[in-house]
């Protein structure tokens, strides 16, 4: 028999089962306390399977690049330089003011060195590209929300637990049951120091020394 997992359908019925409510105003809700769950765990939790990689090419001339879809907290980012472009070189994150002081003409081409927040959906790379540089960036990304149309993502796979009673939390204040909300609320710290405790172990080596 396979292993039972979890599915938003799943996930909507858990809800009701561990709150006790099956009424009409509160299985109204749970689509939110789900949604405000997965904000609150990709603000709040990191670990290997928030991590994507986006690889590209530069376009020359542009200064701006924009950010990958449900971006949330960038982890590095490099650029292809050398011969062949196959030397790798990482970009230093700096403040908006930095980078437009180091390069206040953005007509002015070079390699790039700098990069920072544009805004929330862009980066502003300095110098701006002198040529097409390929790029590796490596950043924290929000799961494709749950919905009808999206059933499972890295969560419901491989951290069930903390979704579940991310949403209970969520839900405490609209069913006003504050007693139970520090069980819940234990339950839900306590999944997520699992999850970053793992993501530590992957770059730790068995003497626990950081790796380089």
């Amino acid at each position: 028999m396979a292993a039972p997992a979890m599915t938003y359908t799943s996930l909507l019925s858990d809800i009701q089962t561990y709150a006790d409510r099956d009424d009409t105003p509160f299985v109204s809700q749970i689509p939110r306390f789900i949604m405000l769950a997965e904000n609150k765990i990709a603000s709040q939790v990191r670990g290997l399977g928030f991590t994507k990689v986006v690889t590209g090419t530069l376009t020359a001339t542009e200064s701006v690049l924009t950010k990958p879809a449900r971006w949330r907290e960038t982890i590095s980012f490099n650029i292809g330089t050398g011969t062949s472009n196959a030397q790798r070189t990482f970009l230093k994150l700096r403040t908006y003011e930095f980078c437009r002081q180091y390069w206040p003409n953005s007509e002015l081409t070079d390699q790039p060195i700098y990069y920072a927040d544009y805004n929330y959906e862009n980066l502003l790379l300095v110098p701006t590209p002198d040529a097409a540089y390929p790029f590796e960036f490596i950043y924290h990304e929000r799961p494709l929300p749950l919905s009808t149309d999206n059933e499972t993502n890295w969560t419901t796979e491989y951290a069930p637990q903390l979704l579940l009673y991310g949403a209970l939390v969520e839900a405490a204040p609209f069913l006003k049951n504050f007693e139970i909300l520090p069980m819940w609320q234990a339950l839900y710290n306590e999944a997520a120091s699992a999850i970053m405790k793992e993501d530590m172990a992957n770059v730790t080596d068995k003497t626990g020394r950081v790796q380089a």
